[in-house]
C-alpha cells in the first residue's frame, strides 16, 4: 500500500489525540459555578460633593472637588490666638520703639524725639506718629512714669484708639434677597497688584468662611495667569468647594458672571471673585476691573471689595490703595506678610489713606494663618502681652 496513506493516518491520529488532551486540560481549568465564585465587597462611596443645580454656561467650566477627604479649616477665634502670639514675636520697628519707651525710668526731650522717628519709620506715618506721641506725652506728664505698669497700660489705650476701634471690621458676605424674591448670594471682589498673595489670599478667605459654615464658590477670574486657576482650584479642592474658571486669556468679567450666576443658581452663601493682579500704573487694565465690578453687579450686589496689600511694601502700598480705591470703590483691607518683616504702623496709614478698616490679617504660610483683625489683639502682639 502506498506509504502516504499511511503517514496520513498517522496524521490524523495525532491530530485527535492532542485535541482531546487539550479538552481535558481546558476542563480542568473551568471556573467553579457562579455561586462558588468569591464575591468582591464593593468600596463605600465616596461622600459627595455639594451638588451643583444650575450648570455653568459655556464660558466657563465647573470644577468639581474629586478630594475624598477633604481639610477642616482652623475656627478664626483661635487663629486670633495664635497670630497674636507670632505677631509678639516678630520684633518688627514698632514693637521695638514701644519697647524702648517703656525701658526708660526717666523719659526726657530726647526720648521722645527718638520715640517718634521710631513710630515714623515703622510705616505709621507722619500724622499718626505725632498724634501717638502727643498724646501719649500729655497722660504720662499727668500720671508720671513711676509705674511702668501704668506707662504701659496707657500706651496700650492709645495705640488701640489710634487703630480705630469703632471702624466695622466685618467682611460683608450674606447677600439679599433679588428683584424675583430668590436669595442672592454675598459677592466678596478680591483685588491688588501682582506679588501681594492674592489668590492665595482667596483660597485662605475660604477656609475661613467654611469654618463659619457657609458655603462657597471661587470665581477664577485671573485669566491671564497661567497658574492662577489651577492654584484656586486646588484651594477650593481641599475643603469641597466649587471652582469656576475660563480658559486661560477669557474675558475676566465673563468668567465673573458665570461664577455668580452659578453661585446664585446653587444656592451658595457667598461667592469669592479673584481678579487679576493689575499693575496700579496700567490705566487700562484698571478700567476693566471696573469693568468687572459692573457686569457682576447685573446679577447681584457686590457686598464686599477687599483690596489685598503686601504689608512690607510701605508707601508704594498706599499708592496702590489710592489708585484702587478710586476704581472699584474698596471697602475692607487685606495686610498680608504682617511678621518679622513688617512695619506695623501700616494698619493705621492704610486705614487713614483709604477711609476703609483693614478687616484681615495674614503672618506667615500656613493654609489657616489669616484671621479677622482686631485692635486689641493686634495692640497686644505688638507690646507683647
Amino acid at each position: 500500500m502506498n506509504p502516504l496513506y499511511w503517514l496520513a493516518i498517522a496524521a490524523v491520529v495525532i491530530v485527535v489525540v492532542v485535541a482531546a488532551v487539550l479538552v481535558v486540560r481546558s476542563r480542568g481549568r473551568a471556573l467553579p459555578p457562579v455561586e462558588e465564585r468569591p464575591r468582591l465587597t464593593p468600596a463605600a462611596p465616596a461622600q459627595p460633593a455639594e451638588p451643583d443645580e444650575g450648570a455653568a454656561p459655556a464660558a466657563a467650566t465647573a470644577v468639581e472637588s474629586h478630594t475624598t477627604t477633604l481639610d477642616v479649616p482652623e475656627a478664626p477665634a483661635s487663629r486670633l490666638v495664635r497670630l497674636r502670639r507670632r505677631l509678639a514675636g516678630s520684633q518688627n520697628a514698632l514693637a521695638r520703639g514701644l519697647a524702648d519707651l517703656l525701658s526708660h525710668d526717666r523719659i526726657d526731650e530726647s526720648t521722645w524725639d527718638d520715640f517718634e522717628a521710631t513710630l515714623i519709620t515703622s510705616d505709621l506715618g507722619v500724622g499718626p506718629a505725632t498724634e501717638l506721641t502727643t498724646k501719649l506725652r500729655q497722660r504720662l506728664a499727668v500720671d508720671g512714669v513711676v509705674d511702668p505698669a501704668r506707662a504701659h497700660e496707657v500706651l496700650r489705650q492709645e495705640l488701640i484708639a489710634l487703630v480705630g476701634p469703632e471702624l466695622d471690621r466685618t467682611v460683608h458676605s450674606i447677600g439679599a434677597p433679588g428683584p424675583d424674591g430668590r436669595e442672592l448670594p454675598g459677592v466678596v471682589l478680591v483685588v491688588g497688584v501682582n506679588g501681594t498673595g492674592k489668590t492665595t489670599t482667596v483660597g485662605k478667605l475660604a477656609r475661613v468662611l467654611v469654618a463659619e459654615g457657609k458655603t462657597v464658590v471661587l470665581g477664577a477670574a485671573d485669566t491671564f495667569r497661567a497658574a492662577a486657576a489651577d492654584q484656586l482650584t486646588t484651594w477650593g479642592d481641599r475643603v469641597g468647594v466649587e471652582t469656576i474658571r475660563g480658559a486661560e486669556g477669557a474675558d475676566p468679567a465673563s468668567v465673573a458672571y458665570t461664577a455668580v450666576s452659578a453661585g446664585r443658581d446653587s444656592g451658595a452663601d457667598v461667592v469669592l471673585v479673584d481678579t487679576a493682579g493689575r499693575l496700579h500704573t496700567k490705566t487700562g487694565l484698571m478700567d476693566e476691573l471696573g469693568k468687572v465690578k459692573r457686569v457682576i453687579e447685573k446679577i447681584a450686589p457686590v457686598t464686599e471689595v477687599l483690596l489685598v496689600l503686601d504689608a512690607t511694601t510701605g508707601q508704594n502700598g498706599l499708592v496702590q490703595a489710592r489708585t484702587f480705591g478710586e476704581v472699584v470703590d474698596v471697602t475692607g483691607i487685606v495686610l498680608t506678610k504682617l511678621d518679622g518683616s513688617a512695619k506695623g504702623g501700616i494698619v493705621v496709614q492704610v486705614q487713614r489713606e483709604l477711609g476703609v478698616p483693614v478687616k484681615l490679617i495674614g503672618l506667615g504660610e500656613g493654609v489657616d494663618d489669616l484671621a479677622p483683625f482686631d485692635p486689641a489683639q493686634f495692640v497686644d502682639g505688638v507690646l507683647g502681652d
